[in-house]
């Protein structure tokens, strides 16, 4: 009997999932680590398990991928196949990272678009299933679409979005299936929030291969928290960071309209503690520049080059721990300890002391 799963729930996954080309989409963070466990409990093998690396990715997601790969080898499975989108050589980039400073722009979620997710990381792994033709990413496809196209079948990629408020709405109104794919959420079939996933990882595979979210080092969504710790961990990265969002706010795709603002973007960030409301965006965070944040908060130095001390990067931990918010926030980045110590022998997923 699973350790982490009640009958109902192996049951619930084997009804929707046996019998399926199953593709799982793993994105190194927390809730796709939790998927590949509970798939593993259930006794539910994938045929193919994908990452896809925008080039943006932070240090610990690659090195959680890594490590993944060595759990899965020992299950039997099949490895994590890390898929990178392939430009041409006169692009002169080879990331998203690059692909935004060429073209002095930010990614796309900074504009309220989704662009950067399809075009480096769906894309890459469309292509790792069905194969290309032509160009810098031509290869064969995978056999597991050589299959489905013989059968008559779709592939069914599963995809970790938890029972969370916030996956819950992101999952909500995506069709169940296209033209090559079928989509299902398998936490969402056994009701496990993020909590529940954090717990199943520690106690299936041990507490340390709980991984940190995974996001590009840059990516728009990242909150004040989590810039403090970027800072802390990732000082090369923030600085980055910040230099991009620099070269774009000043470049020639910029949408900074200084009379709108009455200064502009460089004065504003240097002299200004935040920017007035506008639909523009200004930065990184959208509503606000992480140089103009960096600055305020004294993360920086006159220069924008972040603070290295011993001092501050304490401070800046303090800062990160006592900012986070206790949802999606909830991964090895946090200073908390949870005890596997189960109160209810029958719910022991879901009811655990925290210490």
């Amino acid at each position: 009997m699973s350790a982490i799963l009640m009958p109902h729930q192996i049951d619930a996954l084997h009804a929707a999932l046996d019998g399926k080309l199953l593709a799982v989409c793993f994105g190194s963070g927390v809730d796709s680590t939790a998927m590949l466990v509970a798939l593993h409990e259930a006794g539910i093998k994938p045929e193919l398990i994908t990452f896809a690396d925008t080039g943006g990715e932070k240090p610990g997601s690659i090195t959680h991928a890594e490590r993944m790969n060595t759990i899965l080898a020992s299950w039997g499975w099949p490895l994590i196949e890390t898929v990178r989108k392939k430009t041409l050589e006169r692009t002169g980039y080879s990331d998203l990272y690059g692909n935004c400073w060429k073209n002095e722009t930010l990614p796309s979620l900074a504009f309220g678009m989704k662009s950067c997710s399809i075009k480096w990381k769906q894309g890459p792994q469309d292509q790792f299933i069905k194969g290309c033709k032509r160009g810098p990413a031509a290869k064969p496809p995978h056999p597991i679409w050589e299959r489905a196209q013989a059968e008559g079948r779709r592939i069914t990629k599963l995809i970790g979005y938890d029972c969370g408020r916030a996956d819950l709405r992101r999952s909500k109104n995506l069709p169940e299936h296209d033209a090559d794919f079928a989509y299902l959420y398998p936490l969402q079939i056994i009701e496990w929030t993020r909590t529940e996933c954090v717990r199943a990882i520690a106690q299936s595979i041990g507490a340390d291969m709980v991984p940190i979210k995974s996001a590009c080092f840059f990516c728009p969504a990242s909150k004040h928290w989590e810039l403090f710790w970027l800072a802390a961990h990732h000082p090369e990265l923030l600085e980055d960071a910040l230099r991009l969002e620099r070269r774009a706010l000043t470049g020639k795709h910029s949408r900074f309209d200084e009379v709108e603002f009455g200064a502009k973007w460089e004065d504003l960030v240097r002299n200004a503690d935040c920017f007035p409301s506008s639909n523009t965006c200004v930065g990184l965070g959208r509503s606000f520049a992480w140089n103009q944040w960096a600055r305020v908060n004294q993360v920086v130095d006159t220069d924008f080059r972040v603070l290295r001390g011993e001092a501050d990067r304490e401070r800046f931990i303090a800062l990160a721990d006592s900012m986070r918010d206790p949802d999606n926030a909830l991964d090895s980045r946090s200073s908390r300890v949870f005890l596997m110590k189960p109160i209810n022998e029958k719910r022991q997923i879901s009811i655990f002391e925290e210490v």
